[in-house]
């Protein structure tokens, strides 16, 4: 549709989510918030996408919530309400998501960027928590933000809401890369992640994010049986037979 601001294509089991709102910066109104949702709904509940890419038109990823819709209006009514659903979905997916930036991410653009598994941006792309400075708080980004950042990184740049390069964004564990051949790149890490099973990548995903236990000895027998589950799975046994083989899995397209 001509007037949608979130487009969604499959194509070769990936699905290329890809913001659409170039005049007023990708921002996080109540149309691209809906139709994004909507968009990772899609994505997970679809068996044939084995990985998600997040990426944009224009020059900016993505530069938070849309400060015009945000005017005037009271606690209840905030768009802000409506976002912790797209960062749940983007960090819980059980399909791996990459993010690709080939322009600027600002506030609850960069909450989406942490939300995803791997994050690829060119060189120039630059970032910023700028909340403190329009007087908020980056409060629910924080959520996804934090587990990624460095802890000195991440109570400088809050609190100054000073701009960063993709360099430093690197060096402080928000992006993955930074390069110039952005789609080879992204290209590189959406083939690493299709050649995992469907429900490995989903239960590691899982497991990634869950509490460590104090000692290695607390979580032994609940790690025993998650491994031993998956060794013995229909999945898992593919995937030894195609290693003794010397073939790809089933779930990796053959030549």
């Amino acid at each position: 549709m001509a007037d949608e601001l979130v487009h969604y294509d499959v194509v070769g089991g990936t699905a290329t989510i890809t913001l659409d709102s170039p005049h007023n910066r990708n921002a996080l109104s109540a149309q691209l918030r809906r139709e994004l949702s909507d968009a990772l709904t899609a994505a997970a509940a679809d068996d044939a996408v084995r990985v998600i890419v997040l990426t944009h038109t224009g020059p900016v990823f993505c530069a938070g919530m849309d400060l015009k819709e945000a005017r005037g209006a009271g606690a209840g009514d905030q768009g802000v309400n409506e976002f912790p659903r797209i960062l749940e979905q983007l960090w819980t997916s059980p399909k791996p998501v990459v993010a690709r930036l080939a322009g600027p991410a600002r506030a609850g653009g960069i909450g989406m960027v942490a939300a995803c598994d791997i994050a690829v941006a060119v060189p120039e792309a630059t970032f910023a928590f700028s909340e403190v400075r329009i007087g908020v708080v980056p409060a629910i980004i924080s959520l996804t933000v934090l587990p990624r950042l460095n802890p000195r990184a991440a109570h400088e740049l809050f609190l100054t809401g000073d701009t960063f390069d993709a360099r430093r964004a690197v060096e402080i564990g928000l992006l993955n890369s930074a390069t110039t051949d952005l789609d080879a790149e992204v290209a590189r890490f959406v083939k690493a992640l299709a050649a995992g099973g469907p429900k490995a990548l989903a239960e590691t995903k899982a497991l990634l994010s869950r509490p460590r236990p104090a000692t290695p000895s607390d979580g032994f027998d609940e790690m025993l049986g998650l491994s031993a589950k998956f060794f013995a799975s229909e999945e898992g046994q593919e995937g030894i037979l195609a290693f003794a083989q010397k073939r790809k899995p089933s779930w990796i397209p053959q030549d």
